[in-house]
């Protein structure tokens, strides 16, 4: 059992240990005044991602420089006025980084600040997830196929009456009566010859009817 337990615990020690990074600060320059003043450092931190858990190492001969955590005001105006924890006068001095935000350090000694010897990092949150995905974009369903409305089939041609010619047994004259579903017919031209031989039927017919 005490060895399970054992396993465990050295399991997480080294994926702790994993996570976290350890910078030494400047680099090959370490933690002194730099010839291109305090470009030099904000150069060095611009390209590396500081997490809580990782540490900073300033490399410095004891006695020659110290590190200050300060306020960015006081990092500003190079001053210890309001210090964040005490100034380290034992090089190398190892900084845990324990918190996010912003962090300024400084090194107290006479000018050295003023001179270039200065660090701002931000750090961010240890297992801060990245920028979330955006939403999945929701797409409205496309309105359904419009029902066209219904049309009568009903063309002119079957609803016009048609016309049916019969003959008039008083006048003999033809007459025309209308069928539904047929298109009515123009009445005969006087001039045409059923016209003109139902005429001389009629009169003949008085004639006669006269002499007896």
């Amino acid at each position: 059992m005490r060895m399970v337990v054992f396993g465990v615990v050295a399991a997480i020690l080294l994926h702790c240990a994993a996570a976290q990074t350890t910078y030494v600060v400047g680099d090959s320059l370490g933690w002194t005044i730099p010839s291109n003043g305090a470009e030099a450092y904000i150069s060095w931190a611009s390209n590396k991602t500081f997490m809580v858990g990782d540490s900073l190492i300033f490399n410095f001969a004891t006695n020659a420089h110290d590190v200050l955590q300060v306020t960015k005001d006081s990092y500003d105006a190079c001053t210890d006025t309001n210090p964040i924890g005490s100034a380290i006068t034992t090089g190398p001095a190892s900084v845990n980084l324990t918190t996010a935000g912003d962090h300024y350090y400084i090194c107290t000694y006479g000018r050295h600040c003023q001179s270039g010897q200065k660090l701002t990092i931000t750090v961010s949150a240890s297992g801060t997830p990245g920028s979330a995905p955006p939403p999945p974009s929701t797409t409205a369903p496309p309105p359904p196929p419009s029902t066209p409305s219904p049309t009568s089939s009903t063309t002119p041609e079957a609803c016009a009456p048609t016309p049916s010619s019969t003959t008039d047994p008083t006048t003999g004259s033809p007459t025309t009566s209308t069928t539904p579903g047929q298109a009515p017919t123009p009445p005969p031209n006087s001039s045409s010859p059923a016209v003109f031989g139902g005429s001389f039927l009629t009169i003949l017919s008085i004639a006669v009817a006269a002499l007896f």
